[in-house]
C-alpha cells in the first residue's frame, strides 16, 4: 500500500546568508506538510549562519545540521545527500522562502502521479528593497508559463526550465539521474537534462511555490560559471546526445550575436550545416567558412533540424510561426536555443 504521508527531505546548502536565513527557516517550519526534515549543510561560512542553524536545530528535531569538508555548492549538496532520510527530495536555497502550502501541494500532486515523475510549480521573485531586476521577471513570467502549459521538454534548449529548489522526485528517480553526483554548473540546469534524458515526466502545477529573492550577490550573478546564462556548451552537449539526428541537415537560424557563438559552438562538433538568417545583407557573407543562406531555403532541405538563436522575443514567435507553416513541429524539428 503506498505511503500517503512520505518523509521528504529538503537539501539546502547555507553559506553566509545570516541576514535571511531566519526568514527562510521561519518559512518551513510553517509548512502545513509536518512529514519533512531539513539538511542544511554549512558550507564555510564566515558569519553567523552556523549558529543560527544550530538554533533552530535546538528547536525543531526536523532541522538537521552538516558541515560540508569541500566547499562550493554540489560538494556540499553531495554531503547533506548522505544524511537523508526521506522517500521524496527537494531543494531550497538558504536565502530564499516558502509558501505554507508548498510542500503540502508538491506531495499532493506527486502521490497522484507516483515514481516517473517530477512536480514542479511556480515561482515570484521578491527584493526586501526597491525593485525586482527585468531579467529575472522575465525569467520568472516565463517559468511560470512553461509549468502552467507543461512545456518543460519543449523549452529546455532554451534555459532551465525547472528552477532548482521548486521541484519534488521521489528518491530512487532521483538516484537514477544521478542525483548530485556529476560536478557540472549550472547544476539545476544540468539536472533538468538528465531528467529528460532518463525520460522523467514532469507535472508543472500553475501556482507560486516558492519565493525567490533577488540581491546584487547571488552566485547567480557573481560566479563566473554562471556569467554567460546562454550556456551553449551545455545545451550542445545534450542536444548531440538526445535529439541530434546526423543524418538530418543541420539549420542553425540567426546571425546576430547569439547565432555567431552558437555557430563557432557548433562548428566544434560538425564542420558542415545551414546557416541562415532574413537579413538581405548577411545573406551571400561567409561567416567562419559557412555560407550564410536565406531562411526560404529550409523547405528546400529534406527533414532539416533547425535550432534557433534569436535574441528577439517577437522574431522567435515569427520563426515558430513560419516553421509551422512548413509542417515542421517543436521537439521533433526546431528547437530554441535562445
Amino acid at each position: 500500500m503506498p505511503e500517503t504521508t512520505p518523509l521528504v527531505s529538503i537539501l539546502m546548502a547555507v553559506r553566509d546568508t545570516e541576514p535571511y536565513l531566519p526568514a527562510c527557516l521561519d518559512s518551513i517550519l510553517a509548512q502545513t506538510y509536518p512529514r519533512w526534515e531539513l539538511i542544511a549543510i554549512n558550507d564555510h561560512s564566515e558569519d553567523r549562519s552556523p549558529e543560527i542553524l544550530q538554533e533552530y536545530a535546538q528547536r525543531d528535531s526536523r532541522v538537521r545540521v552538516f558541515h560540508s569538508e569541500r566547499s562550493l555548492l554540489i560538494p556540499t549538496l553531495k554531503e547533506g545527500y548522505r544524511h537523508v532520510k526521506g522517500t521524496l527530495i527537494n531543494r531550497m536555497d538558504s536565502d530564499d522562502k516558502m509558501p505554507q502550502d508548498k510542500l503540502e501541494v508538491l506531495v499532493d500532486e506527486w502521490l497522484k502521479l507516483g515514481r516517473g515523475h517530477v512536480v514542479a510549480g511556480g515561482t515570484e521573485h521578491f527584493v526586501d528593497e526597491g525593485e525586482v531586476g527585468d531579467g529575472f521577471r522575465r525569467y520568472e513570467c516565463w517559468l511560470n508559463e512553461v509549468a502552467r502549459n507543461e512545456r518543460h521538454f519543449e523549452e529546455i534548449y532554451r534555459e532551465c526550465v525547472i528552477p532548482s529548489h521548486c521541484w519534488i522526485i521521489h528518491r530512487e528517480d532521483f538516484e537514477m539521474v544521478g542525483g548530485f553526483e556529476p560536478e557540472v554548473y549550472p547544476e539545476d540546469y544540468d539536472l533538468c537534462f538528465r531528467y529528460y534524458k532518463h525520460g522523467l515526466k514532469v507535472k508543472g502545477l500553475d501556482k507560486v511555490l516558492h519565493h525567490w529573492r533577488d540581491r546584487s550577490n547571488r552566485i547567480s550573478r557573481t560566479w563566473d560559471v554562471y556569467k554567460d546564462n546562454r550556456y551553449y556548451g551545455l545545451k550542445l552537449k545534450y542536444f548531440y546526445e538526445l535529439d541530434r539526428d546526423l543524418s538530418r541537415p543541420l539549420v542553425l537560424w540567426g546571425a546576430g550575436r547569439n547565432g555567431k557563438d552558437l555557430a563557432r559552438e557548433v562548428l566544434k562538433r560538425e564542420k558542415e550545416f545551414h546557416w541562415v538568417c532574413d537579413n538581405e545583407r548577411k545573406v551571400g557573407l561567409d561567416v567562419y567558412g559557412i555560407r550564410m543562406e536565406h531562411f526560404q531555403r529550409i523547405p528546400d532541405l529534406e527533414r532539416p533540424q533547425v535550432i534557433i538563436a534569436v535574441a528577439s522575443p517577437q522574431g522567435k514567435e515569427e520563426i515558430a510561426d513560419q516553421l509551422r507553416v512548413w509542417g515542421k513541429k517543436p521537439v521533433e524539428d526546431f528547437w530554441f536555443f535562445s
